[in-house]
C-alpha cells in the first residue's frame, strides 16, 4: 500500500526544521497551500529552539487550518498499515541514532511522516524530511525507533472524516482508553527489555501514568528510568542525553509530588547544560525549573528562567502566567 500525494520537504537548510517540514508533509496530503516557512516560525518563535511538541503541531492544525489533528500514543504497526489502507498517511515521533551537527553519532528525536507499506519486503515507506524522499525502513527498526517516544502518533485529517478517523482507531479514540492501552504495553515491556530499550519502556510508563495524573506513580516510574539511564555507558551514542528536551513527564511528576529540587536538578543537568551550543533554546525546562524555584523560595533564580522562557519562546502562555504572578514584564 503506498500513497501518493505528500509534498517532500526536506529539513536541511534551516535549523532543526524537522517539525515545520514533516507537519509541512502532512498538511500538503490533503491540498493545504501553505509553505513550510510559514510553520517555522509560528511552531519555532526563536530560530535556534531545539524541539517542537507534538501538541503544538496538533494545536497548530486545529488553529489555523480549516483540517483537524489528533495525537495518540500506543501506536503499533497494524493501526500504522489500518490508517495508510484508508487513505491517511500517519505522522510519528521516534528517536534515531545519526550524526549531528558537531559531527557525533548521537540519539535524538525526530519526527517521519509514514506512507506506505510493503509486506513482501517488511518495510513501511517513510518521508524523512533528514534522510531522503520514500525512505524505507524495515517493521523491525521502526519499531525500535518508535518505542522511546511511547509510539506516539498524529493524524491530520479534514474535520468531514473525523468520524471515520474514530472508527478506524477504534477503542484508541477514546483518550483514557488509549492511556489505559500504551500503559499496560509499556509495563509488558518493561519484564521484555532490557539496557537502553527498559530505559524507554521505564519513561513511558512514567509518561502515561503523568497523562493518567498518577504523579506519585509516575515519580516511582521515572526512578527507575533514571537508575537505568545512569548505568547506561556514558557516551553519545548509547545514552539518549536529549530526552528532556522532548519528554517533559518527569517535570510534572516530580513537581506535583512535592520534589522541587529534583525538579532543578534535572532541569538544569539532563537538559539545560546538555545543550552544546550557546543557546539552550528550550522553554519548557525553563518553564519547569522557575515554578520550582518559586515553590523554594527562589524568586530571583525564578525570575530569571521565566525570562529565558519567553527570550526562547516569546507568547509561551505557561512562562507568561508565571511572569505574571511574578510581576515580571512578559
Amino acid at each position: 500500500m503506498r500513497l501518493d500525494g505528500v509534498v517532500y520537504q526536506t529539513q536541511h537548510g534551516y535549523f532543526n526544521y524537522c517539525a515545520p517540514a514533516n507537519l509541512f508533509m502532512a498538511l500538503s496530503y490533503w491540498g493545504w497551500q501553505g509553505k513550510v516557512t510559514d510553520l517555522g516560525p509560528a511552531l519555532k518563535p526563536f530560530a535556534k529552539d531545539k524541539n517542537v511538541m507534538p501538541y503544538e503541531l496538533v494545536d497548530y492544525v486545529n488553529t489555523n487550518t480549516n483540517l483537524k489533528a489528533i495525537e495518540r500514543v500506543g501506536g503499533d504497526p497494524d493501526l500504522l498499515k489500518r490508517m495508510l489502507a484508508a487513505g491517511y498517511p500517519v505522522l510519528i515521533e521516534k528517536g534515531f541514532r545519526t550524526r549531528d551537527l558537531n559531527g557525533r553519532i548521537s540519539w535524538m528525536g525526530h519526527y517521519n511522516v509514514i506512507t506506505g507499506y510493503d509486506d513482501a519486503k517488511q518495510v513501511f515507506i517513510v518521508q524523512d524530511s533528514y534522510i531522503k524522499e520514500n525512505n524505507e525502513v524495515t517493521y523491525d527498526q521502526l519499531g525500535e525507533e518508535w518505542l522511546s517516544f511511547n509510539y506516539l502518533y498524529i493524524l491530520v485529517y479534514p474535520a468531514d472524516k473525523e468520524p471515520e478517523v474514530l472508527g478506524l482507531l477504534g477503542n484508541a479514540a477514546d483518550e483514557n482508553a488509549n492511556l489505559r492501552a500504551a500503559l499496560e504495553k509499556s509495563s509488558t515491556q518493561i519484564y521484555q527489555t532490557q539496557g537502553v530499550d527498559q530505559f524507554f519502556a521505564w519513561f513511558n510508563y512514567g509518561t502515561n501514568l503523568v497523562s493518567l495524573q498518577d504523579y506519585t506513580g509516575a515519580a516511582q516510574a521515572y526512578d527507575q528510568a533514571l537508575t537505568l539511564y545512569n548505568q547506561l555507558p556514558d557516551d553519545l551514542s548509547t545514552r539518549p542525553y536529549r530526552i528532556l528536551w522532548y519528554e517533559t513527564g518527569p517535570f510534572f511528576a516530580y513537581y506535583y509530588t512535592g520534589r522541587y529540587t529534583d525538579v532543578v536538578q534535572l532541569a538544569t543537568n539532563n537538559s539545560i547544560a546538555q545543550v552544546k551550543d550557546d543557546e539552550p533554546a528550550l522553554e519548557e525546562s525553563f518553564y519547569w525549573r522557575a515554578m520550582a524555584r518559586v515553590a523554594l523560595g527562589e524568586t530571583g533564580g525564578a525570575v530569571d528562567d521565566v525570562q529565558s522562557c519567553l527570550k526562547y519562546h516569546e507568547g509561551f502562555s505557561p512562562c507568561v502566567a508565571l511572569a505574571q504572578q511574578l510581576g515580571v514584564q512578559p
